[in-house]
């Protein structure tokens, strides 16, 4: 008798999700020839470009990272196919904002630094091969020791110099510049290990547009990071190399590409998701240039006008890009690289002050405007013996006192002063628990 067999479709198999299928790829590879292998490899690279934040971190374990060892180590996976995975999850370990402490912590990331010392003793190196060492070690390793800091620079500023036109040129370029602005600035570097090629490749850049934005963004992040180690340089990034000016309108013309209304069309994810990542790394590379840097210039006030504009634009539905432009400010009024006046004239403290009066005011938001505020008036309260900027402090003052008082902004600080204490557990308990510290004092 033959039985007919309904299945509805709420019934049917559901995809498993990429995770799984990154894990049974992985788990055949040592059984599969070469050519197998690299498909296989090019399967997982998609998947983890599909994976959440989430998704991503809990496949790329220690015990992951200790199996791709020992099958090298047992001659059952070349060294250029485990590099291509690995090159590949440093890259969207970076994209993703998402740090690998596993790789860390594995037998295949000594085999790695073994692998950079013996090749760089060698007469006859692997560029090549140093070079995706590099960029595999810079991408997944954090807290590497600073012996092996010149022989990244030196290698991956090198590939990083390449200057044909051809896709896979720019992509090489873009790793290793992506792995270079992975060294933290606390690492000393002498200036003629970096300093010329940096700026060739920068400048090069400004006259030709070779370069991808991530991988343009990246150059500026590894010269922002040596500033903190060498305060000499804040004259060549500032007036030579203008990067403020430079910053301002790669963030402007950013702003034409990101989706700010976040439509959901499948296809055009991956490259929203890219741009927006790029947006976000320009706010954070100023916000440290501001904190190792108070040299100004004429092109200071524009840029504030931009963020102001890029804060409304991400308003809705950005909240983590308009909370790292609030915080931009802070950090900037704190260490004195911004004159608060510019702040006030061009529009800083008129989004804040909007922000705070929102009725759905998330709490990390208002924590920022907290803080902003305090920052803010800490300065506005530092007397000084120069007559004329004394006199522009006080009016600076008044100005900004009528424009709260207008605003209501007391009533609405008052109203937050209970919850002070809990949003200073919560965060980094910086938070003044004065209320005073909160108003301008006229």
């Amino acid at each position: 008798m033959n039985v007919a067999v309904i299945v509805n479709e709420t019934d049917e198999l559901q995809e498993p999700p990429p995770t799984e299928k990154f894990l049974k790829l992985f788990s055949g590879l040592e059984d599969c020839e070469e050519k197998i292998q690299i498909q296989k490899i090019v399967e997982m690279i998609e998947l983890m470009e599909e994976m959440n934040k989430g998704e991503f971190v809990s496949v790329l374990t220690k015990q992951l990272f200790n199996e791709m060892d020992k099958i090298i180590e047992e001659e059952k996976l070349s060294m250029e196919i485990a590099i291509l995975l690995l090159k590949h999850a440093g890259y969207c370990s970076d994209i993703k904002n998402e740090w690998i402490f596993s790789f860390r912590r594995s037998s295949l990331s000594k085999r790695f630094q073994n692998m950079i010392d013996e090749e760089e003793k060698k007469k006859e190196k692997n560029v090549k091969l140093l070079v995706d060492l590099c960029e595999c070690y810079l991408t997944l390793y954090y807290g590497f020791s600073s012996e092996f800091v010149s022989i990244y620079a030196t290698y991956l500023l090198k590939a990083a110099l390449k200057k044909e036109e051809n896709e896979e040129i720019k992509k090489e370029v873009e790793m290793a510049l992506l792995s270079l602005s992975n060294i933290p600035g606390y690492y000393e570097m002498e200036q003629e290990l970096f300093l010329d090629e940096i700026k060739e490749i920068i400048q090069y850049h400004q006259e030709h547009r070779n370069l991808t934005r991530l991988a343009y963004h990246s150059a500026w992040r590894f010269l922002i990071g040596r500033l903190f180690a060498d305060k000499s340089l804040k004259d060549v990034i500032v007036n030579e190399m203008h990067f403020i000016g430079e910053a301002r309108r790669e963030l402007d013309e950013l702003s034409k590409y990101v989706d700010w209304k976040r439509k959901e069309e499948e296809k055009e994810r991956r490259k929203r998701r890219e741009e927006e990542n790029i947006f976000m790394r320009w706010i954070e590379t100023l916000t440290a240039f501001f904190c190792g840097c108070t040299l100004r210039n004429e092109e200071y006030v524009g840029l504030v006008s931009s963020i102001v504009s890029a804060f409304r634009t991400a308003r809705d539905n950005y909240g983590e890009i308009s909370r790292k432009c609030i915080y931009l400010f802070e950090e900037a009024a704190y260490n004195r690289a911004i004159n608060i006046d510019d702040l006030l004239k061009e529009g800083a403290l008129d989004i804040v002050l909007e922000e705070i009066q929102q009725p759905t005011l998330d709490e990390e938001m208002l924590y920022e405007c907290f803080i902003f505020f305090m920052k803010v008036f800490w300065r506005l309260k530092e007397k000084t013996d120069d007559e004329k900027e004394e006199e522009e402090r006080k009016a600076t003052k008044m100005e900004m006192f009528e424009r709260m008082e207008e605003e209501g902004y007391e009533e609405v600080i008052e109203s937050f002063h209970k919850i002070m204490d809990f949003l200073n557990s919560k965060y980094n308990d910086d938070l003044s628990l004065s209320i005073s510290d909160y108003f301008v004092n006229i």
